[in-house]
C-alpha cells in the first residue's frame, strides 16, 4: 500500500428522540467527545469503537491516518439549530484545514435530527460531499438503528452497518469499511450501492439480531446477499422514537460497480423483510405483569428491561413505574435500580456516608419516596474492558450516591448524569454486587443485555412501561411519519 495515502477519519454522532421536549445542545457533546486532530487518535484508537476499527485498519496497511474532528453525545432530543450547524461548521473547517486527503471514513449515527434539519445525518454528509468533490471516496459506517435516507446514500461511495444489536461488532464494522475504502484507492473496487425502503417500521423489542425472529432473518438476507459481485449489504433496523420521514426500516446493499445488482439484492432483501412484518410484532407485558412473574422465577436475578425509559434511546432515566409496583406488591427480597436524580445526589452529600434523609427519588411525578440511607458515595467515572454496546470504554455519570430505602429491600443509584446501562462496571466500581439482588431495573431494551447476560441468572422480561422510549410504537403521537407504514396503517 502506497505509504503517501492520507485517509480523514470524521464522525458526529447522535440518536435523536424527537418525543422529548427539551433540545440536545453542544454541552451534551461537550461531555462526552468532542474532539479535534490527535486527541482524536488518543481517545480512540483501541477501543471497541468503528473509529477505532479505522485505526487499526489503516496503521496495518502503513496509510497515514488523519483524525479530523470527532463528536458524539448521549441520546437526547433534537439538536438545537444553532449548535448543530455550529458543529457540521467546525467539521468542514477542520476538513479543510487537514490538507490533502485522498479518503474519507466517516461515522455518523444515522438517526440524528436537528432543529431544521430532520435528515441531519444526510445533510452534514452532503455537505462534505460537495467540499471535498465526487473524486475523494467517502466510506461511512452506521448504526443499525439508523433511519437511512437517499440522501445519506448519495452522498457516500459505501456505507457499512453494525450486523449486531446489541452493537458487539462497532470495531469489526470500522475495519470492513475501511479494508474497501483502501481497496477502492487501490483501483482494486468501484463500489456501487443502492438501498430499498418498505413501508415499515420494525418494533424495538423484536431488534435482538441473536435472537428469534430477527437472528433468522438475517440468515436469509445473508443467503439472499451472497452473491458474485456484491461486497456487502446492510439492515437498518430503524429508530422509531424520531419523528421524521426518514423513520423506518430499510436494506442496503453495496456491489462491486454493478448499479443494478445492488438495486435488485436490496429490493428482494426488502421483500422478504415485509413478507416477515407481522413476525416482528412482539407481545407486550407490563409493569405489574413482570414484577409478578419474575417473582415465580426460581433464580435470580432477573432483569426486567424498562423499555419506556430506555437511556439509550434519549430517555430521562428517571422513571420509577417498575420499583413502586414492586414496592406496592409487598417489596419480597431485594432489588436495585439506577436513577437520573441530581438533587438526590445533593441530599446524600449533604447526609454524609452512612446517614439517613426523608426524601424523593426519580421522577418528580411519580418519585419513589422515604427514608433513604446514604451507603456509599462516589465520582461516578469507570471503565469498560469488553466489547459492549456503543463502543464506549470511558464513562462519566457524575457524583452518584448508593441508597438504601429504609424498611425495604430497595437499593437506589442516584446518578448527576443519566447514563445507559451498557457496563456492569457501573454497578461494581461503586461496590454494587448484581448477585445480591433478586430484580435488577435496567433501563433499555437490547442494548443492556450484552453486559447484563453473565449475571442474569434468573433471565430478561421486557416490559412496555411509559415514557418517550416505549416499546409500543403505535401509542406514540406522530406528524411527520411516512404513510402508510406497518404497522400503524395494517394494510
Amino acid at each position: 500500500m502506497n505509504q503517501t495515502k492520507r485517509v480523514g477519519i470524521v464522525g458526529l454522532l447522535q440518536e435523536s428522540n424527537t418525543f422529548i421536549g427539551e433540545w440536545t445542545t453542544r454541552r451534551h457533546f461537550e461531555e462526552d467527545l468532542l474532539l479535534r486532530g490527535e486527541a482524536i487518535r488518543e481517545r480512540m484508537a483501541g477501543t471497541p469503537h468503528e473509529v477505532g476499527g479505522f485505526f487499526e485498519e489503516l496503521d496495518r496497511f502503513g496509510v497515514e491516518a488523519v483524525p479530523v474532528f470527532l463528536a458524539r453525545a448521549l441520546p437526547y432530543g433534537t439538536i438545537r439549530r444553532a449548535d448543530f450547524e455550529g458543529l457540521v461548521d467546525e467539521l468542514l473547517e477542520a476538513v479543510a484545514e487537514a490538507g490533502r486527503l485522498d479518503g474519507l471514513l466517516v461515522a455518523p449515527h444515522g438517526a440524528t435530527v436537528a432543529e431544521g434539519h430532520p435528515d441531519a445525518d444526510g445533510y452534514w454528509l452532503g455537505r462534505l460531499r460537495e467540499q471535498v468533490g465526487p473524486g475523494v471516496p467517502i466510506v461511512a459506517t452506521l448504526d443499525p438503528h439508523a433511519n437511512l435516507s437517499p440522501a445519506m446514500v448519495a452522498a457516500t461511495d459505501a456505507i457499512f452497518a453494525y450486523r449486531t444489536n446489541p452493537h458487539l461488532d462497532q470495531r469489526e464494522t470500522g475495519l470492513r469499511a475501511a479494508r474497501l475504502l483502501l481497496a477502492t484507492l487501490e483501483g482494486m473496487v468501484a463500489s456501487a450501492q443502492a438501498a430499498a425502503f418498505p413501508p415499515m417500521a420494525i418494533n424495538i423489542r423484536s431488534q435482538n439480531t441473536s435472537e428469534s425472529p430477527m437472528r433468522e432473518f438475517y440468515e436469509e438476507a445473508a443467503a439472499l446477499a451472497d452473491r458474485p459481485g456484491v461486497l456487502s449489504h446492510s439492515i437498518l433496523l430503524g429508530f422509531p422514537y424520531a419523528d421524521v420521514t426518514e423513520m423506518g426500516s430499510s436494506v442496503l446493499v453495496v456491489t462491486d460497480g454493478d448499479g443494478a445488482l445492488a438495486r435488485d439484492m436490496a429490493e428482494a432483501i426488502a421483500a422478504r423483510m415485509w413478507e416477515r412484518r407481522t413476525d416482528f410484532e412482539p407481545v407486550q407485558i407490563e409493569a405489574a405483569e413482570a414484577v409478578a412473574l419474575a417473582g415465580e422465577r426460581e433464580e435470580r436475578p432477573v432483569v426486567l428491561l424498562d423499555m419506556g425509559d430506555n437511556v439509550g434511546g434519549g430517555s430521562p432515566a428517571n422513571g420509577t413505574a417498575i420499583v413502586r409496583e414492586w414496592l406496592r406488591g409487598g417489596a419480597c427480597g431485594k432489588a436495585f435500580v439506577c436513577l437520573h436524580d441530581p438533587a438526590a445526589v445533593e441530599a446524600a452529600v449533604a447526609a454524609g456516608m452512612g446517614d439517613v434523609f426523608e426524601g424523593a427519588v426519580g421522577d418528580a411525578a411519580e418519585p419513589v419516596k422515604g427514608v433513604f440511607r446514604v451507603r456509599s458515595l462516589h465520582d461516578g467515572i469507570f471503565r469498560e474492558t469488553q466489547a459492549r454496546h456503543g463502543g464506549f470504554s470511558v464513562f462519566d455519570q457524575g457524583p452518584t450516591a448508593v441508597l438504601e430505602l429504609e424498611g425495604t429491600g430497595l437499593v437506589v443509584m442516584a446518578t448527576t448524569r443519566r447514563m445507559a446501562p451498557f457496563s456492569l462496571a457501573q454497578l461494581t466500581s461503586c461496590g454494587v454486587d448484581p448477585a445480591d439482588f433478586d430484580l435488577i431495573v435496567a433501563k433499555g431494551v437490547i442494548a443492556p443485555m450484552a453486559a447484563y447476560e453473565p449475571v442474569a441468572k434468573g433471565g430478561f422480561l421486557h416490559v412496555d412501561t411509559p415514557g418517550v422510549t416505549r416499546a409500543d410504537m403505535t401509542k406514540l403521537e406522530y406528524r411527520e411519519r411516512r404513510r402508510p407504514m406497518f404497522p400503524f396503517e395494517r394494510e
